[in-house]
């Protein structure tokens, strides 16, 4: 009879034999292991850092507003005649507008002259008595009263010419408003009355408006803690040239120049008004539009800009990791900065040729880790075809 005992012991060798065939491979030589069981260096990009004097920039709704505006109004009171322009028309200064129906103040002029007339011919009178009273005082010949009399009278007269004479000027003035000119160059707008309107009968009727629209103003405004904060950060180096972004998202081709910078805070608002001059020779902009304004309003001496996405958080703050000389992943906190577009701006934290970790920082589970930098503009090796 065979041996059960020897039989049942060779499978059972063979299945340890083979197990140990299977899974007996060490460690060092299991997939992605390395010697020791340490993980390999993570491939993360890098930025160099470099410090550069950066513009604070900002960006603002801004409302187009005429250069200057000027209400033409009716100085005197009458019938407006006629209109002589056309509403939406380029005007020069000087340039009739209406014609108030001038009979009245011609009237009112001719009765002024008479006026004048008559004071000059009884001044007339008077000089002359007052000369005969001359000459008849030394011999005694005309009491002390008379010859004070005759002279009083003279000045009198002279007196009422010169009255006389401001009431013809003035006549003649409110004669020459029934012409209604222009007051400035500009756009006229729509006429406010029509011909056959009484105007300037006791208050000085609105007709129309000119607006000077070449150049322009664009208002616009700034948070009051902003500006204050870029001007304590920046130097004042910051140009005062404004880029103007069309409601249609594009850029206008004149530069606009600021001119005006408030120094009071809106208290409802908070913000601070500012002012710039933009020109507009072809008339394309017109008073109203709201535009973008973009501005350069100081300058940072020594600043750096980094992606923000390269910004981390934590309970200390802002922070970046950067690529030691050891090849290691080292943490570098920040102050607080600002978002400008897609960049982060620091005036600090960081030094001069800094290797800033802007990509694979998922990669990196810690300060300290090894790390295996490449410049994230670096052209990526083309992928080999089987």
């Amino acid at each position: 009879m065979p041996n059960r005992t020897s039989t049942c012991f060779v499978p059972a060798l063979a299945a340890a034999l083979f197990l140990s065939a299977c899974g007996g491979k060490s460690d060092a030589s299991a997939p992605g292991g390395a010697p020791g069981g340490a993980m390999p260096a993570a491939e993360v990009g890098y930025i160099v850092a470099q410090p550069a004097d950066i513009s604070f920039k900002a960006e603002a709704a801004g409302r187009l507003t005429p250069y200057r505006s000027a209400d033409v109004r009716a100085r005197v009171p009458g019938i407006v005649q006629r209109r002589l322009y056309d509403e939406g028309s380029d005007v020069r200064a000087g340039q009739v507008l209406f014609r108030i129906d001038p009979a009245q103040l011609q009237a009112d002029s001719s009765a002024a002259q008479a006026a004048l007339a008559r004071a000059q011919a009884e001044a007339a009178n008077a000089t002359a008595n007052a000369a005969r009273a001359r000459k008849l005082a030394p011999g005694k010949f005309i009491s002390k009263n008379d010859l004070d009399a005759a002279l009083a009278a003279e000045r009198s007269a002279n007196a009422a010419v010169q009255q006389a004479r401001a009431a013809l000027q003035g006549a003649q003035i409110n004669q020459g408003y029934a012409t209604v000119r222009a007051p400035i160059s500009g756009r006229a707008g729509i006429q406010q009355v029509t011909e056959g309107a009484l105007v300037g009968q006791g208050t000085a009727t609105l007709l129309t408006t000119v607006d000077q629209i070449d150049p322009l103003y664009v208002e616009f405004s700034v948070g009051g803690n902003e500006l204050t904060r870029l001007r304590q950060a920046g130097d004042g180096g910051g140009s005062s040239d404004i880029t103007v972004i069309l409601p249609d998202g594009s850029a206008y081709a004149h530069t606009a120049k600021l001119d005006y910078a408030g120094n009071v805070v809106n208290p409802a608002t908070g913000a601070v008004k500012l002012r710039a001059v933009v020109p507009n020779p072809e008339r394309l902009l017109m008073p109203g539009t709201f535009v973008t304004v973009r501005a350069s309003l100081a300058e940072q001496k020594g600043a750096f800009r980094i992606p923000q996405t390269a910004v981390l958080r934590d309970a200390q703050g802002p922070y970046v990791l950067v690529v030691d000389a050891q090849g290691k992943a080292a943490r570098k906190g920040l102050p607080e900065g600002r978002q400008e577009g897609a960049d982060y701006i620091v005036d600090g934290g960081l030094a001069a040729g800094d290797k800033v970790i802007v990509s694979g920082l998922q990669r990196v589970q810690q300060p300290g880790q090894p790390v295996k930098g490449v410049p994230a503009d670096a052209p990526k090796p083309a992928a080999k075809q089987g």
